[in-house]
């Protein structure tokens, strides 16, 4: 697997889509996990989260070429106080998301993108509580090696 990477392994970018949209079906379905979704989503959010999902898993840099950049999802994600409740919820449902969309099909990719999810649900997405405004300027868009690691933009795993 590990010549592959997780976006080819998942399926490419129809695999992200059905995860995305499977992620967006179980997330407004949960009361906890659809409070962050109160003010409405995009008409692209499904889009754009398959975009910056393959890009973290080692797709092609769709979501930083089109949409924005990684400090851009991170301020969306800021300025929220804490809710730890709803990162966990959000976890159980993008478990059954990958399902849904069939990954768990092969337990190792399955296991590998959720552990991408759980550590950008803890770390980049949960670091500024207070405020949107303590998001640096720029950040580098990570990407999640089969190993469990993170390398930021364009080092080495």
């Amino acid at each position: 697997m590990a010549s592959e990477s997780i976006f080819d392994a998942a399926g490419g970018a129809a695999g992200m889509t059905r995860i995305a949209t499977a992620w967006h079906r179980r997330a407004m379905a949960d009361p906890v996990v659809a409070h962050a979704f109160h003010g409405g989503t995009r008409p692209d959010n499904v889009d754009r989260l398959a975009a910056y999902l393959g890009e973290a898993l080692g797709g092609p840099a769709r979501y930083t070429s089109t949409y924005g950049d990684h400090a851009t999802v991170v301020r969306m994600h800021s300025g929220n106080g804490e809710h730890d409740e709803m990162n966990e919820r959000a976890i159980e449902c993008f478990a059954g998301a990958l399902r849904d969309a069939g990954v768990d099909a092969d337990r190792e990719t399955y296991q590998a993108i959720l552990d991408y999810w759980s550590w950008a649900t803890w770390h980049p997405m949960y670091t500024h509580h207070g405020s949107a405004d303590e998001v640096p300027g720029e950040l580098p868009m990570p990407h999640w090696g089969w190993d469990a690691t993170v390398t930021f933009e364009n080092e080495q795993s």
